[in-house]
């Protein structure tokens, strides 16, 4: 990528993350990312930010055109504001393709969770499946990860313990990120003790809802230099997404994510995904999904750093803002800032996002150091 069409992160704020976050909107939650991303960039938001970017779904938020609700507390008012009905890196890949077309040169990106208002989540999901075939079966969502989960056993050899080991890892990475919803020490033998979801599938291995917001800053090399922020490169993005029905989707592998990681890598001129990657933030929404997603991203067996902020597993899971989440962490992971959870020296990390049941969707982001 030429130099001149480099895309940085100049900003990243959060708020939360919590299972409930009582007597505050998700309005609240937005507000305060924005302002902490805002400043960590340097901007004013009414000055600076060409563009705004919400990713969001009217289902889960119970309004239609959500993006009407957004702009107020992200500084957008009477601004460009983009609505994307995907997961974070969606909304960020919009964000680096607004930078690299020339229609602006600073983009702020926004993510938010206020499930804990959900009163009927798991409804809402099976309104999302196929209402012809799959809806009319009455199955819980978490069946269909059951049936993955399966496949994706039988298919790999992966064992319930090394399933059950996702848990443990994420739970205890989470004790060191301040920020984490559900830290925790657990054995391997207390997970597969769990009781049963979608055999083989166990309740320790569904990661928790939590409450938060994230906010990411873009800008054009340019903007970046001027705004002498502590910038960290997006080198790549890419997206993708298998069949829709579940009748004619691939089940042990995410193919979604492969496709998503091949453009990724290609734009960033990775050949050699393991021996160029740092440390990986993938989605462990379900414990065996995190396995699943590094075989995609063959990274699988290399050894490198996976979810040091304790994945949605132990951070919590935060639906659309989950890729957000995982993006600011390889951001504070290359920066330096990731305090306890620090690892030593990365130089390139990736996110690699899922936006759950029923879909087969996916996005990749590739981050490097200055």
């Amino acid at each position: 990528m030429p130099e001149s069409e480099r895309v940085a992160v100049v900003g990243v704020g959060q708020s939360g993350f919590a299972p409930i976050t009582a007597g505050v909107s998700y309005k609240e939650l937005t507000f305060e990312a924005a302002q902490r991303a805002y400043a960590d960039a340097g901007v004013e938001a009414r000055t600076d930010i060409d563009s705004f970017v919400t990713v969001a779904e009217d289902f889960l938020e119970g309004t239609s055109i959500f993006d009407e609700y957004t702009p107020d507390q992200m500084g957008a008012a009477q601004r460009p504001m983009q609505t994307v009905t995907a997961d974070g890196l969606f909304g960020l890949a919009t964000g680096f393709m607004l930078i690299r077309s020339g229609i602006a040169q600073v983009v702020a990106v926004e993510g938010h969770s206020k499930v804990s208002d959900v009163l009927t989540l798991d409804r809402i999901i099976d309104f999302a499946q196929d209402p012809v075939l799959n809806r009319p079966l009455g199955l819980h969502p978490s069946y269909v990860a059951g049936l993955e989960m399966r496949a994706f056993m039988q298919e790999t050899g992966t064992t319930e313990e090394e399933v059950a080991g996702v848990v443990v890892k994420n739970r205890r990475n989470a004790l060191a990120n301040p920020a984490a919803a559900y830290p925790g020490s657990t054995t391997v033998e207390q997970v597969i003790a769990s009781r049963f979801v979608a055999d083989p599938l166990r309740t320790a291995e569904v990661a928790g809802r939590a409450d938060g917001a994230v906010v990411i800053v873009l800008a054009s090399q340019k903007a970046a230099k001027r705004l002498k922020a502590n910038p960290v490169w997006l080198t790549g993005v890419g997206w993708s997404q298998d069949a829709p029905s579940l009748e004619s989707r691939s089940w042990g592998t995410a193919a979604y994510l492969e496709r998503a990681a091949e453009r990724a890598y290609a734009m960033a001129g990775i050949k050699q995904p393991k021996r160029t990657i740092s440390l990986a933030e993938v989605n462990d929404t379900y414990a065996y999904k995190e396995l699943q997603h590094l075989a995609a991203l063959r990274l699988a067996g290399n050894g490198l750093t996976v979810n040091p902020s304790g994945g949605c597993l132990g951070r919590g899971n935060l639906f659309e803002a989950n890729g957000l989440a995982q993006a600011a962490e390889c951001v504070a992971q290359l920066r330096g800032e990731a305090g306890k959870r620090q690892v030593k020296t990365p130089s390139t990390a990736i996110a690699a996002s899922w936006r759950g049941v029923p879909t087969a969707t996916g996005a990749v982001a590739i981050f490097q150091a200055e």
